[in-house]
């Protein structure tokens, strides 16, 4: 039995009307996959040396025994030209001409010492972080925050380290502590 000359074109149309509805279909449906994913790179505070080991001499090695980490999770470089690293009590580090490799950690000390890719250094002369409780807070170049870690006790007297993750953080992910006991 064959089929009609009326009925093969009947089928030839709707193929070809399904074939056109599925190649729009697919745009649309890996876009819409894409959506809300954030595109720029990403730095946060992973880590937090607030108590420098040892006895507290103000000695350029023990300030310098004293730092905060910074990571770049993203494949991208980011430039940290005009961010701001600042605790509690204002006391503010700014980053010059610094630019954080995709994938890269650098660590910023209290004390003064050569800048390296992976080291930078405050130069000061007294420690910056207090022991018992104090925030690290980082701020984009437009004053945005970006990240922070908490550590001791708030001002509701609550124990524990405590952190508040800005807009620029992907959702989901493991996070480490952002401190060290």
């Amino acid at each position: 039995m064959s089929v009609s000359s009326p009925v093969r074109r009947l089928a030839a149309v709707a193929g070809v009307a399904a074939a056109v509805v599925g190649a729009v279909a697919l745009p649309a449906s890996a876009a819409d996959h894409h959506h809300g994913r954030h595109h720029h790179p990403v730095v946060y505070i992973s880590d937090v040396q607030y108590d420098s080991p040892g006895r507290d001499d103000r000695s350029n090695r023990s300030l310098n025994a004293e730092w905060v980490e910074l990571t770049n999770d993203s494949r991208r470089s980011v430039n940290l030209d005009g961010w701001t690293l600042s605790d509690e009590d204002g006391h503010t580090y700014t980053f010059h001409h610094y630019r954080l490799n995709g994938g890269a950690t650098v660590r910023v000390h209290t004390g003064v010492g050569r800048d390296t890719w992976s080291d930078l250094y405050q130069d000061r002369r007294a420690y910056v972080w207090d022991n018992d409780s104090d925030t690290a807070t980082l701020r984009n170049h437009r004053d945005r925050f970006v990240d922070e870690v908490s550590w001791g006790y708030d001002r509701d007297h609550r124990g524990a380290d405590r952190r508040h993750r800005g807009d620029d953080r992907r959702d989901g992910g493991d996070h480490r502590d952002g401190h060290r006991n």
